[in-house]
């Protein structure tokens, strides 16, 4: 594909990146790779670019964005007013893979917060995406950038596969470290509320915050509402095949034999790793097995803690039980 441009991951051209903040100040979408997935990039104040990203991803428009920010006075000039807790998680974990949530400033498009009062911040240390918000010099809404409902990006690949000539730019740095999105804290419930586990552990919040509550996922006909976040559904991150999920892997090796011995096709996802690999590769193995055309996936569930409960959240949405834990 011609709209796909190499960059490196630790050290990005500067041409490649200015091209791409030109694109984006044009109006147009550039996917680029930040720390966790891939993400679809428009101004975040720009109303016109951000429904073209609702377009290009077959995305409803109940299901709001993140704003990815340069800088924490970047990220001030769209809150409606500062927070003790966010200065605080931000002066912790930012740059990094933590969204908060904000009461939002009025300037912020409704189409970016799917019409709620509030706006998810995140500032992220990818190289790549770091260089983008410098030379761009403007927030920039970015979900994954994938078809809606898919799994996520962690690839160039994956992004060319759902969304291809829909996409004006693709920045490929190669597979993007972490492999699973951003935590979603909500700061204006209390105690604050984990909408979406992810990069930064609740264990790590906690620390910091004290108790933190973790929300439960949200219906289809309640979601039509808006969504606080992104990544909420009780179904989401899901493949073409039916995903079943286990505790442990003997229950999980009896299924599949079953199923085998019925003439299925069956796989089988390899969690006998570390969490961080696990992480890492979770949607790319899924993503793969689909592509050998298996009927159904097969999963062991890591354990609720730290890293494990941002994969077990994604196993569990792409398994239709997103309300779980």
């Amino acid at each position: 594909m011609n709209n796909i441009l190499k960059v490196d991951p630790k050290s990005p051209d500067r041409r490649a990146i200015k091209r791409a903040a030109e694109t984006l100040r044009a109006g147009g979408l550039v996917a680029f790779p930040t720390e966790t997935v891939y993400g679809l990039g428009a101004l975040a104040l720009d109303p016109q670019a951000i429904r073209k990203i609702f377009t290009a991803k077959d995305r409803p428009d109940w299901d709001p964005l993140i704003v990815h920010v340069r800088d924490l006075a970047m990220a001030h000039t769209l809150m409606k007013r500062l927070l003790p807790q966010f200065e605080l998680l931000a002066s912790r974990f930012w740059p990094g893979p933590l969204t908060l949530v904000v009461e939002k400033n009025a300037q912020i498009p409704n189409e970016v917060t799917a019409r709620r009062a509030t706006v998810a911040l995140r500032m992220p240390w990818h190289p790549v995406a770091a260089a983008l918000l410098e030379v761009t010099d403007a927030p920039i809404a970015a979900p994954s950038a994938n078809r809606f409902g898919r799994p996520s990006p962690t690839r160039v690949e994956h992004v060319a596969e759902d969304l291809g000539d829909r996409v004006d730019l693709i920045l490929d740095a190669g597979p993007t470290p972490m492999g699973v999105e951003s935590t979603v804290l909500d700061l204006t419930q209390s105690p604050p509320a984990i909408l979406r586990p992810g990069g930064v552990s609740r264990e790590q919040l906690e620390k910091v915050l004290g108790a933190v509550r973790l929300a439960t996922g949200v219906a289809d006909e309640a979601a039509r509402a808006g969504l606080a976040a992104p990544g909420m559904t009780l179904k989401h991150y899901a493949p073409r095949a039916l995903v079943e999920l286990f505790e442990n892997m003997e229950e999980l090796q009896t299924r599949a034999a079953k199923l085998r011995d019925e003439g299925k096709r069956v796989g089988v996802l390899d969690s006998a790793t570390t969490i961080e690999r696990l992480a890492q590769t979770v949607f790319a193995q899924l993503r793969d097995l689909d592509a050998q055309g298996v009927e159904t996936i097969l999963c062991q569930l890591p354990a609720p803690q730290g890293l494990g409960l941002a994969v077990r959240d994604r196993l569990l949405r792409a398994a239709g039980k997103g309300s779980q834990t």
